[in-house]
């Protein structure tokens, strides 16, 4: 089997798919899973930039510093380069099927549907909100890379 590579996507790559590449590169250590792991944004806004500081803090919380993450958008080549792109929302998994150009291998997905009970759900954005709203955000991507975890062993 190929070694898996995940791409987690939201809107601009400072919130909820830098937290989502943290929980799952953490998760992903821990079983001693051989993978590669990125994150992006559909938009460019916050290219290059580092992550929101209120994420940084929940990481931190967590025990991880992302502070070094930077912003990026997704390109072309991510959707042969990556074996998995999980949207954080509907409306970037919209986005994402639009721009995923012929040819592409990535298989596309909402990342909560690997949480029973939580298919076709968003992860929630943050941004607009403090602390609490970091913290809810950590627990929903931290099962969900508990999920994709054990779903690449059960393919293994």
């Amino acid at each position: 089997m190929q070694q898996p590579s995940i791409l987690f996507v939201c809107l601009g790559n400072i919130c909820r798919s830098p937290l989502a590449e943290a929980a799952f590169r953490q998760a992903a250590q821990e079983a001693g899973l051989n993978v590669m792991v990125d994150s992006a944004g559909t938009g460019g806004w916050h290219k290059g930039h580092a992550p929101d500081p209120r994420a940084c803090a929940q990481a931190l919380e967590q025990g991880i510093d992302i502070s070094a993450y930077r912003a990026r958008q997704v390109s072309r080549e991510d959707f042969t380069r990556f074996s998995h792109i999980f949207a954080l929302d509907r409306n970037n998994l919209d986005d994402l099927q639009k721009l995923r150009p012929a040819g592409a291998t990535a298989h596309l997905g909402l990342l909560l549907d690997l949480v029973p009970g939580q298919e076709g759900q968003s992860v929630a954005d943050p941004y607009y909100g403090g602390p609490e709203d970091f913290a809810q955000t950590w627990d929903e991507v931290s099962e969900a890379a508990q999920a994709l975890v054990a779903r690449l062993q059960a393919e293994r």
